[in-house]
C-alpha cells in the first residue's frame, strides 16, 4: 500500500514538472528573465558568503571551547577603550599567570623575527619569523609534528636553547631530512632542533591576533618557535607592543626596565576544560588584580577579562569590514532580485487564468494548483540555482580584485557551497512564487468560461 502511495506521489510529482517544462516553453523569455535574475542574485549573495564564512571559520573547532584568553588592565581607565582591558598583557602579568598555572595548560605568545644561520655555507642566511612560546602551546594548539616533539616543560624553566621549525624551513636548511638533533643559529646564537612542523597553518592565526592586529590576522604562520625564556633572556622583543605614554619604560635599550615596565606585547592562553574551570579562572584574575590594587601598582579597581576562541575573534573585529559589508550589499541585491521575481512570477502564472479556470471547472483542486505552481517555480529556482552556480565560481574566480591576497586565497569552492547555492535558489524562488501562486488560485472557473468559450 505504502509502495503504491510513493509511485503516485512519484507520478504526482514527475507530471507536475512536465507541466513546468511545457509552460517555460510557451513563455520562454519570461522564463529566462527569472533564471537569469536568480543566477545574479543567488550567485553575489553565496560569494560574499564564501568569504564571510572564509573570514570567520573556526580554527580549532575541536577545541575552541576549551581555549581563553584572559586580560588584566595594567593600564588604568585613561589607556583603555570603552573600559575594556588591553588585549595584551605586560610581561610582568604574563609570568604571574603562567607561573601560577592554576589553568590545565597555560602559554605565553609573541612574535618574533630571526636571523636564520645553517651549518651549512651554501646556503645563505634567511630572515624568517616565528613565536616565542612555551611548551604547552603545541599540544594545547593540536600542532602537528612531521619528525620529533616540542620541548618539555623544564626547558621553559631551564631556559633551554631547543627550537621547533615549520616544515618549509626544514626544507629549506636540511632538504627535508628528519633533522632532530641538529644545529642551527638563529641571531648568531646556536639552538638545537627538538621538532619539525607537519603542515599547519590555521586561518585566521589566532594565537598571536591580539599582538599582530586584524591586520595580519590572516597572515600565514612563522616557521620559528623557540622557549618564550630563552628568547626573553636574548632580549628580543615582541614585533608590536604598545607602552602608555606615562609608563616611563619604552626604551628597548634598558631592557630590564622595559621588560619589568607596563608595556603591553604578550598573548596569553589557557586552556580550561569545564564551565566550573572557567569561573574558578575568572575568580582568579579578579584577585589578582585585587592583590595587584592593594600593592599600590593599580590605582583603579579590578578591570579583567577572559574571552572563549571564537569570542576572542569576534571581540578583536578580524573579520575584514568589506566582507560584512559585501554580505549585506549582495543580501539587499538578492532582495531586490525576489521582489522582481515576484512580478515575473505572477505575470507568468496569470497568463494561464483560463488553463486554470477549465482545470477548476474540471474538477481541479485548489491544492493541485498550489501543487502545480509550487513545484514549478521550485523546477525554476534548480535551474537558476545551477546557472548561479556557474556564476559563483566566476566570481569566486574574480575575487582577488575585491579582497586582499591573503583573504582571497582563504576561500575555496565545496560541495557545500555548491548544494547551498542550489537550495537558496530553489527556497527564494518557491517563497517569491507563494503570492502569485496564491492569486492563481483565485481564478474562479465561470468567470473563464464565459470570457473564454
Amino acid at each position: 500500500m505504502r509502495a503504491g502511495n510513493l509511485g503516485k506521489a512519484t507520478s504526482m510529482w514527475g507530471h507536475y514538472v512536465a507541466l513546468a517544462l511545457r509552460s517555460s516553453r510557451r513563455s520562454k523569455a519570461l522564463t529566462a528573465l527569472v533564471v537569469a535574475l536568480l543566477a545574479f542574485g543567488v550567485s553575489a549573495c553565496m560569494v560574499s558568503y564564501a568569504v564571510f564564512r572564509a573570514t570567520t571559520s573556526d580554527p580549532l573547532p575541536a577545541r575552541s571551547s576549551r581555549l581563553y584568553a584572559p586580560q588584566i588592565d595594567n593600564a588604568g581607565p585613561a589607556h583603555t577603550f570603552e573600559g575594556q582591558p588591553p588585549e595584551m598583557l605586560s610581561y610582568t602579568d604574563a609570568m604571574a599567570l603562567w607561573q601560577a598555572a592554576k589553568a590545565k595548560r597555560q602559554t605565553l605568545v609573541y612574535p618574533t623575527k630571526w636571523g636564520v644561520e645553517s651549518n651549512d655555507p651554501s646556503i645563505p642566511a634567511l630572515s624568517m619569523t616565528g613565536d616565542a612560546v612555551t611548551a604547552d602551546f603545541f599540544p594545547m594548539f593540536d600542532v602537528p609534528f612531521r619528525f620529533g616533539s616540542g620541548w618539555a616543560p623544564h626547558d621553559d624553566t631551564g631556559h633551554a636553547s631547543v627550537v621547533v621549525i615549520s616544515g618549509a624551513l626544514n626544507e629549506k636548511l636540511f632538504g627535508g631530512r628528519n633533522s632532530v638533533g641538529q644545529v642551527l643559529r638563529l641571531d648568531g646564537k646556536a639552538f638545537q632542533v627538538a621538532g619539525v612542523l607537519d603542515d599547519w597553518n590555521p586561518k585566521p592565526r589566532f594565537f598571536d591576533t591580539a599582538v599582530l592586529g586584524p591586520a595580519g590576522a590572516f597572515d600565514d604562520v612563522g616557521d620559528i618557535y623557540i622557549p618564550f625564556t630563552r628568547a626573553t633572556d636574548m632580549k628580543k622583543d615582541s614585533k608590536y607592543s604598545n607602552c602608555p605614554v606615562d609608563s616611563g619604560a619604552v626604551d628597548t635599550a634598558n631592557w630590564d626596565a622595559y621588560l619589568h615596565g607596563e608595556c603591553e606585547r604578550i598573548a596569553a592562553w589557557v586552556e580550561l576544560p569545564t564551565a566550573a574551570d572557567v569561573v574558578s579562572y575568572r575568580e582568579y584574575l579578579h584577585h589578582y588584580a585585587e592583590e595587584q590594587q592593594r600593592l599600590g601598582r593599580f590605582a583603579w579597581p579590578p578591570n579583567v577579562g577572559l574571552h572563549d576562541l571564537v569570542d576572542w575573534m569576534a571581540y578583536l573585529r578580524i573579520t575584514p569590514k568589506a566582507s560584512s559589508l559585501s554580505m549585506l550589499v549582495s543580501a539587499s541585491f538578492l532582495l531586490i532580485v525576489l521582489v522582481n521575481v515576484v512580478g515575473l512570477m505572477l505575470a507568468r502564472f496569470m497568463r494561464r487564468a483560463p488553463e486554470i479556470g477549465i482545470r477548476r471547472a474540471l474538477g481541479a483542486s485548489r491544492a493541485s494548483v498550489y501543487r502545480q505552481f509550487l513545484i514549478e517555480g521550485a523546477s525554476v529556482g534548480f535551474v537558476g540555482g545551477l546557472a548561479g552556480v556557474a556564476l559563483t565560481l566566476l566570481g569566486l574566480w574574480g575575487i582577488g580584485g575585491l579582497f586582499e591576497p591573503t583573504i582571497a586565497r582563504l576561500v575555496s569552492v565545496d560541495a557545500s557551497l555548491v548544494g547551498l547555492t542550489v537550495l537558496l535558489s530553489v527556497v527564494a524562488t518557491v517563497v517569491s512564487a507563494l503570492y502569485p501562486t496564491w492569486r492563481a488560485a483565485q481564478t474562479e472557473p465561470a468567470w473563464q468560461i464565459k470570457i473564454n468559450p
